[in-house]
């Protein structure tokens, strides 16, 4: 390979890992990559950043299937049955940012494991120009 070859193939890289960090997982890949799952699939790369009621109560998708992430809009029934949402009630009134990977450990709540997923994307772009 020449220089200008490799130059090419690191931005084209680059270009595809700033798409991943930029749009969230396209629902129509999703249901093509699994049609009915067990495991969660990532909604999007970063958290969501909502506006919560202190006493309401709400459904967080825990599937990734939901059209009205953060929340569930009932998509689990069909595509992901064994992956029921997450219903809570926060005490506070406030923004909160929700996790979308789908990854957290504080789950509904965003504790940075969305880290994790994208350096797992950016592994396999940078694993792919190199093939």
């Amino acid at each position: 390979m020449n220089r200008s070859t490799t130059l090419f193939t690191a931005v084209t890289s680059l270009t595809r890992v700033q798409r991943l960090l930029r749009f969230p997982v396209s629902s129509a890949s999703t249901m093509q990559r699994c049609l009915m799952s067990s495991k969660p699939v990532a909604a999007a790369r970063l958290p969501k950043r909502v506006k919560l009621t202190a006493g309401k109560r709400y459904a967080w998708c825990a599937c990734g299937h939901s059209q009205k992430q953060p929340f569930c809009d009932g998509a689990h029934r069909t595509l992901a049955p064994d992956i029921p949402p997450l219903r809570f009630t926060p005490d506070k009134e406030g923004a909160v940012m929700l996790c979308a990977c789908k990854q957290s450990k504080n789950a509904p709540y965003c504790d940075g494991s969305h880290f994790k997923v994208i350096f797992q994307d950016v592994l396999k772009s940078v694993k792919g120009v190199f093939k």
